[in-house]
């Protein structure tokens, strides 16, 4: 074999090598570009899904769309269940929760739910861990438990009586600043629905609870609801003394005919003059809830500065 065909010989082989290498170049580019393709498509299907079942609500293997599914079921099984139960009991605790600002429709329930919740949840931590941090046994351990689930029980309803009386001490300071402005409006030639109106705008960053009251009442007359009705309505939602007198004040103007914006005049004065009244009778007791902590932390601290000194003297003439 001479050296020429040994040369193309080599020149044949490299090249089926170089056109070899180049097709599985080729191919392998191409199926790594289809497995990129089809891998980030499915990516994309995935996230697509995924907002499409957040949107529509639909089944998710998370645990926590599972645990706020089965909380939404149990709110609506206990919605259903006092909203169907007229008792004395549940409209006196809807009365409650209205005047704690708590407009929500599933507001029993959650009420129901978080004293259940809590009385069981304090009973358990305390049967939990008294033993871990004290050694008595016997009935003062089942005491205590005892103890811890009455407390979980109370502690939503006594929630409920702080937002009242919070709520309660904020309307009642308000109530007069919003007779002024029903007078002015009046004055202006504004009609009573839309002095309401226009009085829940003025007061909506001083007197928030209040504000939403007043949006309630608006919203009751817009929707057909009389006057009067809406005004009674309003004031049994404040709970105070002088929005009745106010609701009753309004609705004798109109059954007799008389001058709206009179009646809220001299209403308005009565109402400056009793927070006047409120504010120089808590004046008057001032001194009279001083004088205790006045005698339990001033007064030793006179006494000992009157007789250290005399302590003192007859402590070193005597020796």
């Amino acid at each position: 074999m001479d050296m020429s065909s040994v040369l193309g010989n080599t020149v044949r082989d490299s090249g089926s090598m170089m056109l070899a290498l180049l097709v599985f170049l080729a191919v392998g580019t191409m199926a790594f570009a289809t497995m990129a393709f089809v891998r980030a498509r499915g990516g994309v299907k995935r996230r697509t899904l995924g907002i499409a079942d957040e949107g529509e609500g639909k089944p998710s293997r998370s645990l926590r769309y599972s645990s706020l599914k089965a909380m939404a079921r149990l709110l609506e099984y206990t919605t259903k269940h006092y909203s169907d139960t007229n008792t004395d009991t549940t409209k006196v605790l809807r009365t409650r929760l209205i005047r704690a600002g708590i407009y929500d429709s599933r507001g029993v329930a959650y009420f129901f739910i978080a004293r259940t919740a809590l009385a069981i949840g304090l009973a358990a931590a305390i049967f939990l861990l008294l033993p871990i941090f004290s050694s008595y046994g016997g009935s003062f351990f089942w005491l205590m438990v005892i103890v811890g689930g009455i407390a979980g029980y109370v502690s939503p309803s006594i929630y409920l009586d702080r937002r009242v009386a919070k709520r309660t001490i904020e309307h009642r300071s308000g109530f007069p600043d919003l007779m002024d402005l029903l007078v002015v409006c009046a004055d202006s030639g504004l009609s009573m629905e839309a002095s309401l109106e226009r009085v829940g705008r003025e007061l909506g960053d001083t007197y928030p609870s209040l504000t939403a009251n007043i949006h309630v009442t608006n919203l009751e007359i817009r929707a057909g609801r009389s006057l009067k009705d809406a005004l009674e309505r309003f004031a049994d939602r404040l709970a105070l003394d002088e929005a009745r007198s106010f609701a009753t004040l309004i609705n004798q103007s109109i059954d007799l005919g008389s001058s709206i914006t009179e009646a809220l005049r001299v209403y308005s004065d009565d109402m400056r003059h009793q927070r006047l009244s409120r504010a120089e009778e808590k004046a008057y007791a001032l001194p009279a809830k001083l004088a205790l902590p006045m005698m339990a932390c001033i007064f030793p601290v006179i006494f000992v500065v009157i007789l250290l000194p005399v302590y003192v003297r007859v402590h070193s003439m005597n020796f």
